[in-house]
C-alpha cells in the first residue's frame, strides 16, 4: 500500500472489464484522462459524420463537394447546434445525417456534462496528516501518537478516526500471512475538526504493540492505517481520508512541536509550517518498555 492507502498491487488473472462496469471506470479515471476520453470522442464523432458528409458529394451548400476539411467544420456547427448560416445542408442525404447528428450531440452533451458534474461534486475530506506517528512517554505510559488536522477552514462534524496496525505472521502450521490488529484510541471521535487532532495509542498490557520494537516491525512489514470520517459542513455529505504508515516512518522517541498558540487579541494561531516538525524528548524509556513488556504495568 502507497501513503495515501492506495493498492500498489499488479493484478494477474483479472479482468476489468471497462465498458461493463463503465460509469465506475469513468468516475475513478483521472482528470487528464477523462478529459482526453471526451476530447477523443468528440472529435472522433465529427469525423466520422465529416466522412459520411463527403460520401454525399454535393450535398452542402456553399462547400465545395467531397471536401473533407469543410464537412468537418459543417459538422462541428452542426454537432454543437451553432449554425453560423454559412454551410447548410442541401441534399436529402444531408438532412438526414443532420437529424442524426443532432441527436448524438443532444446525447453527447448530456453524457458529458452529467459525468463531469459527478466527478466534480464528489465530497472529499482535506485531511493533514503528519509526516511521522511519534512514540514517547505520557503520564508515565509508552504512547503513540498521530497528529492531524483539518486542511479546510470548514468543520467536519462527529469525526471519527479508526487505527490499525498489518503485520505479517507465522502461523503453528509455519504458514506466513498478513493480519490485522486494531489498535485502541484514548479518544476516537470529536464534535468537530475545525483545527488539530493528535490521536493516543497506549502501548499497554492490552496493546498489540507490546513487546515489538522497530527492527521487528520492519521484519514483519508493519504498517499503520489510519482513517478518518465525518460529516463535512459545507455540502453535508460523509467524507473520508486515510494515511498509511511504514515502520520505518515511527519517530521514537520523539514529540511533535507545539504549533498552537494563543494570540494577544484573543483566537488561536496556528503554525502549519511546523505541523510536521518533531523533536526528541528528554525521557529515553519508552523504546525500552517496548522491549521489556514486564515493564509495562
Amino acid at each position: 500500500m502507497r501513503s495515501d492507502g492506495s493498492f500498489a498491487v499488479e493484478r494477474i488473472g483479472l479482468q476489468h472489464d471497462f465498458f461493463g462496469d463503465l460509469y465506475h471506470s469513468l468516475i475513478t479515471v483521472s482528470w487528464p484522462g477523462l478529459l482526453g476520453l471526451l476530447a477523443a470522442m468528440y472529435f472522433g464523432i465529427n469525423g466520422v459524420f465529416a466522412v459520411l458528409y463527403a460520401l454525399g458529394g454535393d450535398s452542402i451548400a456553399n462547400a465545395e463537394p467531397g471536401n473533407l476539411a469543410q464537412a468537418f467544420q459543417f459538422s462541428v456547427q452542426t454537432f454543437a447546434t451553432i449554425g453560423y448560416g454559412v454551410f447548410a445542408p442541401k441534399s436529402a442525404w444531408a438532412h438526414s445525417l443532420v437529424s442524426v447528428e443532432a441527436l448524438v450531440g443532444i446525447v453527447y452533451s448530456a453524457f458529458a456534462t452529467g459525468l463531469m458534474f459527478s466527478k466534480f461534486a464528489r465530497p472529499s475530506a482535506r485531511v493533514i496528516f503528519a509526516e511521522r506517528p511519534v512514540v514517547s512517554l505520557i503520564d508515565g505510559v509508552p504512547t503513540l501518537s498521530i497528529r492531524l488536522a483539518n486542511g479546510r477552514t470548514n468543520q467536519l462534524f462527529e469525526a471519527s478516526a479508526k487505527l490499525r496496525m498489518s503485520r505479517m505472521v507465522t502461523t503453528p502450521e509455519g504458514h506466513s500471512m498478513r493480519r490485522f490488529f486494531d489498535l485502541r484510541l484514548t479518544r476516537e471521535q470529536t464534535p468537530m475538526l475545525a483545527m488539530s487532532w493528535t490521536l493516543f495509542h497506549k502501548i499497554d498490557a492490552e496493546s498489540p504493540l507490546l513487546g515489538l520494537d522497530p527492527a521487528t516491525l520492519r521484519a514483519q512489514e508493519a504498517m499503520l492505517i489510519l482513517t478518518i470520517s465525518g460529516t463535512d459542513e459545507t455540502v453535508v455529505q460523509d467524507v473520508h481520508a486515510r494515511k498509511i504508515y511504514y515502520a520505518d516512518s515511527l519517530a521514537w522517541d520523539h514529540r511533535y512541536v507545539d504549533v498552537m498558540e494563543p494570540v494577544p487579541t484573543g483566537g488561536i494561531r496556528i503554525h502549519y509550517d511546523r505541523f510536521h516538525d518533531v523533536v526528541p524528548v528528554d525521557e529515553a524509556h519508552a523504546v525500552l518498555d517496548l522491549l521489556h513488556p514486564e515493564r509495562v504495568k
